[in-house]
């Protein structure tokens, strides 16, 4: 299994707005044309994308297990999400599923529901941000206990057990 394989529905979504910056080098693919298609963003959107996209991270890092030094990250996200109203949709088998109200959606929006359904079938608290605070990746954790720390065990995940080990023998 590859560590980094994407997150499963439309939390795929969500673990792609978080990691369209990449913390460790500070490249930010909403800065670019592609980056912004990738999300149907206008560039007046992006700033608040970026606020979005690092509530988000906050949240996944809670997910990890970190607690927060300030405020309950999940106070600025359920803020966020609330200029995203949804809809129940009910489809012909009668299966229930929430949908935004506005139509073509944002990306609020899209978030909104995706992290709706998530929710709903326990997948949200899955998706988390690599400990290591110079990556911050967002991962889907799949290990049968969901207790992964990192967003790679090879990468992240070696690099901080050898700072301990130099720690410990130093």
């Amino acid at each position: 299994m590859n560590e980094r394989d994407s997150a499963p529905g439309g939390l795929a979504l969500v673990e792609a707005l978080v990691n369209s910056l990449n913390v460790e080098t500070g490249a930010d693919s909403l800065d670019t044309a592609e980056g912004r298609a990738a999300f149907a963003l206008a560039e007046p959107d992006v700033p608040a994308a970026r606020v979005l996209r690092e509530a988000l991270r906050a949240v996944c890092l809670v997910h990890a297990g970190h607690r927060p030094d300030d405020d309950d990250p999940s106070r600025l996200l359920e803020r966020l999400l609330a200029e995203a109203p949804l809809r129940v949709t009910v489809d012909a088998a009668g299966g229930a599923a929430l949908r935004p109200v506005e139509a073509p959606p944002g990306l609020t929006a899209r978030i909104a529901a995706a992290i709706a359904a998530a929710s709903a079938d326990g997948t949200w608290a899955r998706l988390k941000a690599c400990e290591a605070a110079d990556c911050r990746w967002a991962y889907y954790d799949r290990s049968p206990a969901g207790r992964r720390r990192w967003c790679s065990m090879s990468v992240c995940g070696a690099r901080a057990k050898m700072r301990t080990y130099r720690a410990r023998r130093g």
